[in-house]
């Protein structure tokens, strides 16, 4: 489906072009006025794999109100079909005996001849209940080999990550792990999530990361910094992913009071009063330029990640919210600049996690 990065079925070739390492989309400016975003692109390939312009999140299907196995067949067959063959999954995303692996084995039974076209990213080494890392090297070993069993060689885990930086283990000894598991064949490349650009440059020094995953949207930006992991990872050619691109909700167009907050998402700040009142403001600003263009406000959301650099990971469990998610839309330049502008005037008030996360973060 898949067979080189410019022929992707879901690229305007007269927008995007593969870059000259064929590994980033980049923007065709000769046929764009998109000069100030000349330099932004977004990843084509992951562990030397072609992937669509959106990956698939797939952490709402076994976490927060798991699915039937059955039933979740159906959203996971629709990403693929709509050119989202990067699924991102972990060891945290459900109880030991019902994760993102066991519906992957569950998905591939199904559907062998799908197994080739998904390029698969594994998260792990994390306990979600007392939210902490463990990243020594038994671990990440015992880790690894834990989701080899579960797969059963129904499918290759091309990307792994440890899903956050244990403070006492040091990265390189984390990195010389990973390679060490790339070189026996257990795992197709590694990953860093949720880390700081100190960190991705350690690790890479050891041996070359495969990708970066990090919280990016209209809302979280804090990675766009000079200098900071957006800019690093372009300096080392290291693909970024982008986790919650739509803001756990925010920039679906669907939450405009309190009352439409889902329950589980009530807990993060940003969503409880006074914060919501201030930041319904930017996503407002979101839906205006969806409005006027005529597509969604998740779309714009996730053409603006694309525009930054990284490849947006948004999860849906809905055939239609993935159809919507999955549908390529590219902003011009007078769109990016408005949005900026909003951005620029809307001061975010909240953090992106509960207390209870923070010591996980940018490590």
């Amino acid at each position: 489906m898949f067979k080189t990065a410019s022929r992707h079925p879901l690229l305007r070739p007269d927008i995007w072009g593969p870059s000259s390492s064929n590994r980033f989309w980049t923007r065709n400016t000769h046929n764009t006025s998109l000069s100030r975003f000349a330099k932004m692109h977004f990843p084509t390939q992951i562990a030397g794999k072609p992937v669509g312009p959106v990956g698939y999140g797939m952490m709402g299907i076994t976490y927060w109100n798991p699915m039937p196995f059955e039933d979740a067949e159906k959203p996971l067959k629709a990403a693929l079909d709509n050119g989202a063959n990067l699924w991102n999954g972990g060891t945290l995303y459900g109880p030991p005996d019902r994760h993102s692996l066991h519906l992957v084995k569950h998905y591939f039974g199904a559907h062998p001849s799908d197994a080739s076209k998904v390029v698969l990213s594994v998260k792990g080494c994390y306990d979600a209940m007392t939210q902490t890392a463990n990243n020594r090297p038994e671990q990440i070993r015992a880790e690894v080999d834990r989701c080899l069993s579960i797969l059963d060689g129904c499918k290759t885990i091309d990307l792994f990550q440890c899903a956050r930086q244990s403070p006492d283990t040091p990265v390189e000894e984390q990195a010389r792990t990973l390679a060490a598991l790339i070189k026996e064949g257990k795992i197709g490349s590694y990953g860093l999530s949720e880390c700081s650009a100190e960190t991705i440059r350690r690790a890479h020094a050891v041996h070359p990361v495969g990708a970066v995953e990090i919280e990016l949207s209209v809302f979280s930006r804090h990675v766009l910094v000079p200098g900071g992991v957006r800019d690093t990872c372009r300096e080392l050619g290291i693909p970024v992913l982008a986790y919650s691109p739509l803001d756990r909700g925010w920039l679906t167009g669907q939450i405009r009071k309190p009352e439409d907050v889902p329950a589980h998402v009530r807990v993060f700040p940003r969503f409880q009063s006074p914060a919501f009142e201030q930041n319904v403001k930017l996503a407002e600003a979101v839906a205006a330029v969806a409005e006027r263009r005529g597509d969604t406000s998740a779309q714009v959301a996730l053409a603006w990640v694309r525009a930054q650099g990284a490849l947006p990971i948004p999860g849906a469990t809905s055939v239609d919210k993935i159809l919507d998610n999955t549908k390529f839309i590219t902003l011009t330049q007078a769109e990016l600049e408005e949005l900026q502008v909003a951005i620029d005037k809307t001061e975010i008030v909240g953090e992106r996690f509960p207390e209870v996360y923070w010591s996980g973060l940018n490590l």
